[in-house]
């Protein structure tokens, strides 16, 4: 049975709504991105109610609902207008938005239920987008489709070009970015404007589908580009839409200066005048998902690999063994690299289990974003590199936690003993920055046991978790049965007259 809003004068209605609910809610909090958000509200409209978006609005965790994703995360005006439209907040609840302890944040996270990922430091969204594609297409198996809200300005991140260019080489044409080319940023013009050539060009250069819909408002312009999107050819796809920054309120439509401001009393009463009443009233259902069941493999324990007492090993060659060996024990766990998987140790795993890594090649940033992905469709991803690499990706390490998302991080090659490489490739500053994460949870090991029980321990910690590796084979100095528990230490050697502790990890033991 379809749900579908087929009725235009229907649609508009419900767009007039969201549109009044956007201007409200960023005017009684005094503050709000009300531009950026109408600008989007027919093509969120239509992709909601117009039979385009599944989704079982009784069940958010449904691995058969296709997902929604804001990479401009400042429209969230739209985002909670369009989840009220469906009946799953109430409308007077939009008050409370930007509130202090209220649910409806400033920037969407983890803290509404159904807030796919956290967004609003731009540049991220498709990265993460495409770590949910490539879970249902190599992982799951199954049909849902990955929703972007993409706004202009956030083009100019290179994040997005590293996005862009692997969701091509994974083929994946279940990942449908919606671009709003509204022409203003924050303090002025973007550097293409309205020019929807450009964005399509340089997208169908990455082998995208890229859809340009002239006029972003019209309803059945933007059906047609849905309609179009769906019948892609193993090729992402990009909806190219111009649109109106502030589209509906004259006094701020695309016009400068409007960017992060709220409506006052005057300029809000002007504003709902011009919009119109609407006669929408009961919530509107969602399109229901395609029911296919999720795969399922058994778990099975697994025995530590025995190292002898005196053994050189490197922990990041025991950090690959580990994977291999957990890969029962965790049958939702799954590698990411960034090119480097033969000198991090994670070519194991990927010789191992083909199926379960994902090469990311020289692009961090969007690594950790698809990580945060697959994470939030319910996988155990490891996300290896040389550890002076994961600082280019911090924005990306930061933003996690706020989605909830439970996300190993591996940094090989780290300190100065790697020497004869130089300064570029020494990992100094990584424990500092995973120190900011809240509960995050770091270990650096120091030989092949402990690196091996390290691994496992990450992996049954939930949250944020980082394993600093080292380069140079260091001895094994710990048996089988010695155990690692989280925030534990050991007592190497200590007599009665000790004057000093020296307290050290990893190589430096």
């Amino acid at each position: 049975m379809s749900h579908t809003l087929n009725d235009v004068d229907q649609l508009q209605a419900v767009a007039r709504q969201i549109r009044r609910w956007i201007v409200q809610s960023t005017h009684h909090a005094g503050s709000g991105h009300p531009t950026s958000s109408l600008s989007a509200v027919e093509l969120m409209t239509a992709l909601f109610f117009h039979g385009h978006f599944r989704f079982d609005i009784s069940n958010p965790d449904d691995p058969n609902n296709d997902r929604l994703i804001f990479s401009k995360g400042h429209a969230s005006p739209l985002f909670y207008s369009l989840w009220a439209a469906a009946g799953t907040i109430k409308p007077e609840q939009l008050c409370s938005y930007r509130e202090f302890g209220s649910e409806l944040e400033g920037h969407p996270t983890s803290r509404f239920a159904f807030t796919e990922a956290a967004t609003g430091s731009l540049g991220q969204g498709l990265s993460i987008g495409m770590g949910m594609a490539l879970a249902a297409r190599y992982l799951d198996r199954l049909r849902f489709r990955t929703f972007v809200l993409l706004g202009d300005s956030e083009m100019a991140e290179g994040s997005q070009w590293e996005a862009i260019q692997l969701a091509a080489h994974y083929k994946l044409d279940n990942l449908i970015g919606i671009l709003d080319v509204n022409r203003l940023g924050q303090r002025g013009p973007t550097m293409t404007g309205h020019d929807l050539d450009v964005y399509c060009r340089r997208l169908e250069a990455f082998n995208w589908n890229a859809i340009p819909v002239e006029d972003g408002h019209d309803f059945e312009q933007i059906h047609r580009a849905y309609e179009h999107a769906f019948d892609s050819d193993g090729r992402p796809v990009m909806i190219v839409a111009r649109t109106l920054k502030g589209k509906g309120v004259s006094q701020i439509e695309d016009v400068g200066g409007w960017h992060g401001k709220a409506l006052n009393d005057e300029q809000l009463a002007t504003a709902l005048e011009e919009i119109g009443e609407s006669d929408f009233s009961d919530p509107l259902p969602l399109e229901p998902p395609e029911r296919a069941p999720q795969r399922h493999a058994q778990s099975a324990k697994s025995d530590p690999p025995h190292y002898e007492l005196g053994d050189e090993v490197a922990t990041r060659q025991a950090y690959g063994k580990a994977l291999v060996r957990l890969a029962t024990e965790f049958p939702r766990l799954v590698a990411l690299d960034a090119e480097v998987s033969n000198s991090t140790g994670a070519k194991d795993f990927a010789d191992a289990h083909p199926e379960r890594f994902f090469e990311m090649y020289i692009a961090e940033q969007n690594m950790v974003g698809a990580a945060t992905g697959l994470a939030l469709r319910g996988y155990l991803p490891f996300v290896s590199t040389f550890a002076a690499f994961l600082s280019r990706a911090f924005d990306q390490i930061r933003m996690a936690p706020h989605s909830g998302a439970n996300v190993k991080f591996v940094g090989s090659h780290a300190g100065v003993s790697i020497g004869q490489d130089g300064p570029s490739q020494m990992g100094l500053e990584d424990i500092a920055l995973f120190r900011t994460i809240p509960e995050s949870t770091i270990v650096y090991p120091c030989d092949a046991h402990s690196a091996d029980s390290l691994v496992q321990a990450l992996a049954q910690t939930e949250g944020i978790g980082y394993l600093r590796t080292t380069r140079a084979s260091t001895p094994v100095i710990y048996g089988p049965h010695e155990s690692f528990p989280i925030g534990g230490s050991k007592v190497l050697r200590q007599s009665e007259s000790d004057e000093v502790t020296i307290v050290a990890a990893g190589i430096t033991v």
